[in-house]
C-alpha cells in the first residue's frame, strides 16, 4: 500500500500547480507522459484498475466517516476526454456516495443569480465526491473569449470592464477557500489537450457512425479561438492555482495517462484527510453484542426446531 501512495503521489504532483504566478501554459506539453512510454500503455491500464480499486477503499471510509467531502472540477477544450476520464476514473466509486453534475449553458433563471450560484448549490455533501464537468470556471474562460455574453447576465454596467476578470478570480479564490474551511477539498484539471490532437477526435467523430452523435459543429467553430481560450485558461490558472485548491494541468494527448494522472490526484487528496471507519463507542458495542446474542439464540432456536421436525416425520 504504502509503495502505491507513494509512486501515486509522486506522479500526481508532478502536474500539480498551487502557485499561479509560477505558472505558464507555453511550459506544459500535451503529450507528455512523465517517464512512462506509448509501450507502457498496459502497464498503466493495469495501474488505473488498482488506484480504481485503491479509490473505491478510500470513498467508502470518506463515506462512513461523514466530515469531509471532495469537489473534483474538470475543465478542458472540446474532446479533450473529460468525459471518458470521469467515466474510466470514477468506475469504482460507489454511486451512493458520488455527484456528477455537467454545467452547459445557464438557464434565464440562472442568469438571475451571481456567477457561482449554480454551482454552489450542488457542492457535494460530506462524506461524498462531487464532479463538475465544466463550472464556475465558464465564467473566465467562454464567457471572456465571448464578452458580448455578459449582456445576458444583465449585470450592471459599472460592474463590467477589464477588472471584471480579476474581481472574479478574487471571488474564486475567496469561494474556494470558504468551501475548503468547511471541509471541502478541491481539485481542479485542465485536460491540456492539443490543436492537432483535438482536430484528430473531431475527425473521428466524423468518419466513426457510432460517435457521430458527439460531434457539434459548434466545436469547430470554437477552435478559431483556439489562442484566446489558451489565453483565457493560462490567465484562470495563474490566478486561481493555490495550496488550498490546486490545479492539475494534465497532458490529454494520451487518454491512458491522462486517467493515471487524475485517479493519482484523487487518491492523493484522499489519503491526505486521515479517513478511517468511525469509532464505535462503549454503549454501542454492548448494543452489538446484545444484537449478537440475539441472533445467534434465534439461529439456535431454528436449528433446535429443525431439528425436532426431522425426528418426528
Amino acid at each position: 500500500m504504502k509503495d502505491i501512495l507513494s509512486a501515486v503521489r509522486k506522479l500526481a504532483r508532478r502536474h500539480r500547480v498551487e502557485e499561479g504566478k509560477r505558472f505558464w501554459l507555453k511550459d506544459c506539453d500535451p503529450g507528455d507522459t512523465g517517464d512512462l512510454q506509448k509501450e507502457d500503455k498496459p502497464r498503466a491500464q493495469e495501474a488505473l484498475k488498482a488506484s480504481v480499486q485503491l479509490m473505491a477503499e478510500l470513498q467508502d471510509k470518506l463515506y462512513a466517516q461523514d466530515k469531509w467531502s471532495l469537489l473534483l472540477v474538470f475543465q478542458a477544450m472540446d474532446a479533450a476526454g473529460k468525459d471518458g476520464a470521469i467515466k474510466h476514473v470514477m468506475s469504482g466509486v460507489n454511486p451512493q456516495g458520488c455527484q456528477v453534475f455537467s454545467f452547459k449553458a445557464p438557464s434565464a433563471e440562472e442568469l438571475d443569480h451571481d456567477f457561482l450560484w449554480r454551482c454552489h448549490r450542488h457542492a457535494p455533501e460530506r462524506g461524498r465526491i462531487g464532479i463538475f464537468n465544466r463550472s464556475y470556471y465558464e465564467e473566465t474562460l467562454v464567457v471572456r473569449v465571448h464578452p458580448e455574453w455578459l449582456d445576458k447576465q444583465q449585470l450592471p454596467q459599472e460592474l463590467r470592464g477589464e477588472k471584471i476578470w480579476k474581481h472574479r478570480f478574487k471571488d474564486i479564490r475567496a469561494f474556494e477557500r470558504y468551501l475548503r474551511r468547511n471541509g471541502t477539498v478541491v481539485l481542479k484539471f485542465f485536460l491540456n489537450v492539443s490543436k492537432e490532437e483535438q482536430r484528430e477526435r473531431f475527425l473521428e467523430r466524423i468518419d466513426l457512425p457510432e460517435k457521430n452523435w458527439k460531434f457539434s459543429a459548434a466545436d469547430v467553430r470554437e477552435r478559431g479561438f483556439w489562442d484566446d481560450y489558451m489565453a483565457a485558461y493560462e490567465d484562470a490558472i495563474r490566478n486561481t492555482a493555490t495550496p488550498d485548491a490546486p490545479w492539475y494541468v494534465v497532458p490529454a494527448d494520451n487518454k491512458w495517462y491522462t486517467r493515471v494522472v487524475v485517479a493519482s490526484a484523487i487518491i492523493d487528496a484522499l489519503d491526505s484527510m486521515n479517513l478511517k471507519y468511525p469509532d464505535v463507542s462503549e454503549a454501542k458495542q454492548k448494543e452489538l453484542a446484545e444484537a449478537r446474542r440475539a441472533l445467534m439464540a434465534e439461529g439456535g432456536a431454528e436449528k433446535r426446531k429443525k431439528k425436532t421436525a426431522r425426528r418426528t416425520r
